[in-house]
């Protein structure tokens, strides 16, 4: 045990007299010292329940012979901190969140650690921290939230998003918003669709990181506390095997995840955190991987904001193993990895039908032979960029018009809101991407006010920003390299024509070589005052197309 190195000897006194200070007793200070990292806070709806989690999963490790003991990490609401410098502090609390958790689980001499996260970036940072202490960990996380309901329809967080739009076209009234607002956000819980926070817990479950139902049973399910008593009990079965996260993400593991994200059609984020949790693994990803894997796996889901279906119900046909139960009927899943089951994924898997072949379709008859993801390359963005295809209208899935060119999220959001976007139009905003945002700002405010004005099946967005996995349209994210790093999105003017063509694969500026060259060679980025933590993440931070890691 790692512990026994700070509480054996005699020399170790000072150490067991500090955990006597903690109540600690003989026979608890015996055991296996297991971590709980709790990421409760009272700000963010998908955490308010994590308490009651965490109660949970101390039981659990205490009733299968360890003791628990819980330390924090933070999370950052993104649905509050959208649209506004709050926003810059989303994307890279991940790397806090990963460096805080290493430094206390090593500072303190624990065996094995519990992860509850919930939000966006909070279960990659916490699955970077597994990855980089490769101590036996589980993740079990808060859940997500139940649907709304407004006019007898089942709603979620895009739903209010997209109502402000229809509210400032004149479509709604302030009372019939107002409705939105109340009912769109019945529960705690991550938000209700397939946007990043269930999406990442779904790719847990995929990995091999989490328990079955980890990803889809509903925050105020009781099923969910069951699932934590599970969740402590299994760790301390991997303590007793010896399984660490290393073992179970493997190169397989992630290419088994990156299939699940694409029949799921999960948020593009998923393609910043996979490569930067692989990355912790010594392991790369490239985006190219990614259009390698979605050429061969069918979409099998259309979860909100993608269609009208929602994690509960997705929980209630089978949840991920039963997607990964389809996808295993044409071979595409390596089913030999190891899981924190002690059990392999072809295991886990064996029984578990899809109870829903309208929320889960079957391999048979999907949405599309393709991913639900795709990474586009051309001449705007040669590192490539990223878009949710599965949300997508058909008849934009290949567009060409001129750009209307904005350096930051206001500005577009202003121009949008002020009705100066037409159809045909592609809004460019650049200057958001990782170093010139800096921290990668979602754009989920100006996508829902284009969806919201009746302009989604006209107007695409290109950014080297990225989205929300709330967000739905023609919305390509991640261009890289960003305009900061002196990327071809810098190069963009007002009334450029750019063409979009996603079946292709294709992002692309069309102006001559000579004059693309020539405006390459004047570019000068320009440069932002910062200051505090964000002027040291400018300074470290890597591409979107590398997943964000710090260097």
């Amino acid at each position: 045990m790692v512990s026994d190195n700070i509480k054996l000897t005699p020399q170790n006194a000072p150490h067991r007299a500090l955990y006597h200070a903690l109540g600690l007793t003989e026979e608890e200070i015996a055991r296996p010292l297991v971590g709980i990292v709790s990421s409760y806070n009272e700000i963010v709806p998908g955490h308010m329940n994590i308490d009651k989690i965490v109660d949970a999963v101390k039981l659990g490790v205490a009733m299968a012979g360890g003791t628990p003991i819980v330390f924090p990490a933070i999370a950052v609401c993104d649905g509050i901190a959208m649209g506004h410098v709050g926003m810059k502090y989303s994307l890279v609390t991940r790397d806090l969140i990963a460096d805080s958790t290493e430094a206390m689980a090593l500072a303190h001499g624990f065996d094995a650690l519990v992860m509850v996260p919930n939000c966006d970036k909070n279960v990659p940072g916490l699955l970077m921290a597994a990855a980089r202490l490769n101590l036996p960990t589980v993740f079990v996380s808060g859940g997500p939230m139940l649907a709304g309901h407004v006019d007898g329809q089942k709603t979620s967080f895009s739903s209010i998003s997209e109502a402000v739009g229809e509210f400032n076209a004149g479509k709604i009234t302030e009372e019939k918003l107002r409705e939105y607002e109340c009912k769109t956000c019945p529960s705690c819980g991550s938000c209700s669709g397939m946007y990043t926070a269930n999406s990442m817990n779904c790719l847990t479950e995929a990995l091999g990181m989490g328990l079955r139902g980890n990803g889809t049973i509903p925050a105020v399910y009781s099923a969910r506390i069951e699932l934590a008593k599970h969740a402590g009990m299994a760790v301390m079965d991997m303590v007793k095997k010896n399984i660490r996260p290393r073992d179970i993400m493997t190169q397989a593991a992630f290419q088994n995840a990156l299939t699940v994200d694409m029949a799921l059609g999960c948020s593009t984020n998923s393609m910043l955190h996979l490569p930067a949790i692989a990355h912790e693994c010594s392991i790369e990803i490239d985006l190219d991987i990614a259009n390698a894997i979605s050429e061969k796996t069918p979409n099998l889901c259309h979860l909100a904001p993608a269609g009208r279906t929602y994690v509960e119900d997705l929980d209630e046909a089978g949840g991920v193993y039963a997607i990964m139960h389809e996808l295993n009927k044409k071979g595409l899943l390596d089913t030999g990895c190891m899981t924190v089951t002690g059990k392999t994924v072809g295991e886990n898997i064996a029984h578990t039908p899809n109870l829903n072949p309208e929320v889960i379709r079957p391999i048979e008859n999907p949405y599309s032979e393709t991913g639900g993801i795709a990474v586009l390359k051309g001449n705007l963005a040669p590192e490539g960029s990223v878009v949710k295809r599965s949300a997508v209208l058909p008849e934009m899935l290949v567009h060409e018009g001129p750009a209307r060119v904005f350096e930051c999220e206001e500005d577009a959001q202003a121009a949008i809101n002020a009705g100066r976007i037409h159809p045909g139009d592609v809004v460019v905003i650049r200057y958001e991407g990782p170093k010139g945002g800096p921290g990668m700002r979602e754009m989920l405010n100006p996508t829902s006010a284009i969806m919201g004005m009746g302009l989604g099946n006209s107007v695409a967005l290109i950014t080297d920003g990225r989205f929300s996995g709330a967000t739905r349209g023609a919305c390509v994210g991640h261009v890289s390299p960003e305009a900061a790093s002196g990327g071809p999105i810098g190069i963009v003017r007002e009334g450029d024509i750019v063409s979009i063509d996603i079946p292709a694969n294709k992002i692309e500026l069309k102006i001559s070589n000579e004059e693309f060259q020539s405006r390459m060679t004047s570019f000068t980025p320009a440069k932002k005052e910062l200051t505090g933590y964000l002027k040291r993440y400018a300074a470290l931070v890597s591409s979107g197309a590398k997943g964000a890691v710090l260097n």
